[in-house]
């Protein structure tokens, strides 16, 4: 059986505006025009990236089309880029890409914890949240800002764009 393809979706924590425009900018180069972005979320509930700028803010990016969800490493690995081109000597942003399908939202990370498979390249799969029961749930581990439930607005768009498309390729 094959399985179906997933919503390619990236979060983004950035400290300005204009970051915030250019690290777009630099995704739309890869992934194509995005179909939808979230509103911003300030990033307050951890300092964990205080090494970035001392105030964040996350926004969602959801790009458009079907894609494979074995290339999550290497949207990772491309984000890194990314990062790594933001400022010099340290990052100005950081970029999570992951994707979503009817049941889950999965991100990439390059940190090895238990609840974090390998893929490969150095790169992690971390299922952060699950869909059941007409809800976004979070895990133990999840992290505390996906906990909040503060994304769940745009993850169920995304997931309604990913239950419309799946059906129109079954069609």
């Amino acid at each position: 059986m094959r399985h179906p393809k997933v919503k390619r979706i990236t979060g983004i924590l950035y400290p300005d505006d204009d970051l915030l425009r250019w690290s777009i900018e630099e995704l739309t180069n890869l992934w194509g025009c995005p179909e939808l972005i979230s509103s911003p979320v300030p990033f307050d509930k951890t300092d964990y990236y205080h090494d970035i700028a001392p105030e964040l803010s996350r926004v969602f990016v959801c790009f458009p089309g079907l894609v494979d969800a074995g290339g999550l490493a290497d949207w990772k690995h491309q984000a890194i880029s990314i990062e790594a081109r933001s400022r010099q000597p340290i990052r100005a942003v950081n970029i999570d890409p992951g994707y979503v399908d009817g049941a889950r939202l999965v991100l990439a990370s390059t940190k090895d914890h238990a609840h974090r498979i390998y893929l490969r390249d150095g790169i992690y799969g971390e299922v952060t949240l699950r869909y059941r029961f007409k809800k976004w749930q979070s895990f133990d581990y999840t992290f505390p800002d996906f906990a909040s439930r503060a994304y769940d607005e745009f993850l169920s768009q995304v997931r309604k764009l990913w239950l419309k498309e799946v059906k129109e390729c079954e069609e």
